[in-house]
């Protein structure tokens, strides 16, 4: 069993990023420079967003933090997104999810110029991802793609088992799987709440993509010898033999489910850390292919 380390990766996407942005700046380039948006206050969200603008600054981008309380109308959230769209010295945008009640997240994903869509969630970019066209990729599948590249993890031929169809993680990596790259050629099953003998199914898997939100839903029984699973959840769950109150767990049980498998990722420092490094990705294409 080897773990697939995404703070690893994640560091190695990083330097390089910074070498290319120190590179930028040599030829009197402007560096590039992400919006984040963050309504309210959750505790997650507050984590997520501070570790981007750490992020930005360690690699050399230029960052900016717009913050509203949790009441803010939907009109006013808008109306910042145009102003953000049509300045010139914002390269990409993303809206931290998810929003307040109020606030219809459709809108605000299709508010956002798709080509400052650095989290990949514009119609528009998730239309050219199926087409095989270049688009920005949603952040956390194309995070997931770079890990696979990085272990050099043989995909072609493979069955694939993802569990979850969010927007976000399931429906698009079951595509970017499924596509004829080095990182695809896979057999796709994408299994969902309704599906039936979910645990058949992902017994014949060769790769697992767990995201559905479930702590620890993934246990052994479910899994067969060799696997490789892919653990994208993130749950807090209540620890009090923790500082914080609280553990983080993943959607896969992986005490038991690891033993089993050929690669596996933990949580934390697995996906999640993929997922910002993939968001610098975008970022950074975003500012070059403008200049």
């Amino acid at each position: 069993m080897q773990i697939l380390d995404g703070k690893l990766v994640a560091q190695t996407v990083k330097n390089d990023l910074k070498i290319k942005v120190a590179a930028l700046k040599e030829k009197g380039k402007k560096k590039p420079h992400l919006a984040a948006v963050l309504v309210g206050n959750n505790g997650a969200s507050e984590t997520y967003v501070a570790s981007k603008v750490k992020t930005c600054e360690e690699i050399g981008y230029q960052s900016t933090l717009i913050r509203f309380n949790t009441d803010v109308e939907e009109d006013v959230l808008l109306r910042k997104i145009q102003e953000l769209n049509a300045d010139d010295n914002i390269d990409g945008i993303l809206v931290q999810l998810p929003l307040p009640k109020q606030i219809a997240e459709e809108k605000v994903i299709n508010a956002i110029a798709a080509e400052k869509d650095v989290d990949g969630f514009h119609p528009t970019n998730i239309g050219k991802m199926i087409q095989g066209q270049p688009a920005y990729i949603p952040a956390t599948p194309y995070g997931i793609l770079l890990l696979l590249k990085h272990y050099k993890i043989e995909t072609k031929g493979k069955h694939a088992v993802v569990i979850g169809r969010s927007n976000i993680v399931g429906r698009p990596i079951s595509i970017l799987l499924s596509q004829n790259t080095p990182t695809g050629n896979c057999t796709v099953t994408l299994c969902h709440s309704h599906t039936s003998n979910l645990k058949a199914i992902c017994l014949q898997a060769d790769i697992i993509v767990a995201a559905l939100g479930k702590a620890e839903f993934l246990t052994a029984d479910m899994v067969k010898d060799g696997a490789i699973v892919i653990d994208v959840g993130i749950t807090r769950v209540e620890d009090k033999s923790k500082k914080k109150g609280y553990a983080i767990k993943g959607d896969v049980h992986f005490e038991t489910v690891a033993p089993k498998c050929s690669y596996i990722t933990p949580v934390p420092g697995g996906v999640g850390a993929m997922t910002i490094a993939a968001l610098m990705q975008n970022t950074y294409l975003a500012a070059t292919q403008k200049q």
